[in-house]
This record gives C-alpha cells, structure tokens and sequence, in this order.
C-alpha cells in the first residue's frame, strides 16, 4: 500500500514539471532597439507567466539614458496571450525617481512559422515618451518597430 502510495505521490509530483515551459524573445542586434525577454509559462489555462526576465536598449542616443536601457520583471507585464494563432505580448515601464514623467511601451505581435513548432516571427511596435527637458510642456515621444522573433517550448 505504502509502495502505491509513493508511486501516486511521484506521478503527481512529476505533473507540475512536465506541465511548464519557456518563452524567450529576441530582436535583431542591429534593430532601433534590442529586446530580449525569457520567461517560464505553465500549459495550463492561460498559460501564467513567471521568472520574468526582459530587458531592451535602445540605439538612438537622443533618448535619455535611464529609458534607453531599460529591465523588465513580471510586474511590467500587463499583457499578453499565446495560443495557436498568435504570440501577442505588452510590457510597460514608469521611470522610476525624481525626475519628470517618463516611460517605455513595448508591444510584440508574432504568428507561428511554419518551419519550425514552437518558433514564431513578427515585430515589435516601441514607444518611449519624456518630459524631461522638454519646454513645451507636452513630452517628447519616439516611436521605433524592429523584427522580434520569439520559442516557446
């Protein structure tokens, strides 16, 4: 009894492993912008993120330092969706600090490619926007879009 019990406990254990994945993304290195993200997933219902890793640079110097290089966790993920059809994923960050209101939006769009499962290729849509220094009052935005490819396995 105790042995079947053991054997129930494993199986069940064993599940949880077999039942997660990764996600991990790259821009091209010489895009406007380098964005690379890696990320666990679990293959259950909505398959949830976690260990959230991303960062991006990007090349133009005209953007203020502290959003040309920027990381990303979990928190800066306020969406994204995978299936089938589609890698759709959206990270956002403030600038952190004392100085004028400042952030990066990052949207990511890929479809699967035929080639290869768990590969999917599309682009990446950025947006910076900043005040500092800005004597109008109303903001300095940059737009930029880049290949991205993303697995998922």
């Amino acid at each position: 009894m105790r042995f079947l019990t053991a054997c129930a406990a494993l199986f069940l254990m064993s599940g949880n492993a077999l039942a997660s994945g990764g996600l991990s993304c790259d821009s091209e290195e010489d895009a406007p912008a380098r964005i690379l993200i890696e990320a666990g997933m679990t293959r259950g219902m909505g398959s949830p993120l976690f260990s959230f890793k991303g960062s991006v640079t990007i090349a133009d110097t005209s953007v203020a330092e502290d959003l040309r290089k920027v990381e990303f966790e979990q928190q800066h993920v306020p969406q994204y969706w995978i299936d089938m059809t589609a890698l759709k994923l959206r990270l956002y960050r403030e600038r952190e600090g004392d100085k004028p209101h400042g952030y990066v939006d990052i949207a990511i769009e890929t479809q699967p490619r035929d080639s290869e499962e768990g590969t999917y290729g599309g682009a990446y849509t950025l947006e910076v926007f900043d005040m500092t220094g800005d004597t109008t009052g109303e903001g300095k935005t940059l737009k930029l879009q880049g290949p991205m490819s993303c697995f998922v396995e």
